[in-house]
This record gives structure tokens, sequence and C-alpha cells, in this order.
């Protein structure tokens, strides 16, 4: 039971990361498929990384 969680929450981590490139003008699927692999990591990079004007 406690794997299901553990996929269901770094799925969910990753949708939300694509949402937040998306907000910043990045490609969504590129940042959603680097958070399937690094979800933690790529949420710091986003928060950080300056917005693309």
């Amino acid at each position: 039971m406690m794997d299901n969680q553990y996929f269901v929450g770094w799925g969910t981590l990753a949708l939300i990361n694509a949402a937040l490139a998306q907000g910043k003008i990045w490609t969504g699927l590129n940042w959603f498929l680097l958070s399937l692999v690094l979800a933690p990591l790529a949420t710091l990079i986003l928060l950080f990384v300056e917005n693309r004007d």
C-alpha cells in the first residue's frame, strides 16, 4: 500500500512542476518528463529560475 502512495505523490509533483513550467513559458512536457526522474530537484530549479520572456 505504501508503494502506491509514493508513486502517486511523485506523479503529482511531476504534474505540478509541468504547470509551474508552463506558467514561466517553458515547455511543460519536457519538465514533466524531467520531473519523473528528478521531481524534488526540478521543483527547486523551477522555483528559482527567472521567467522566460
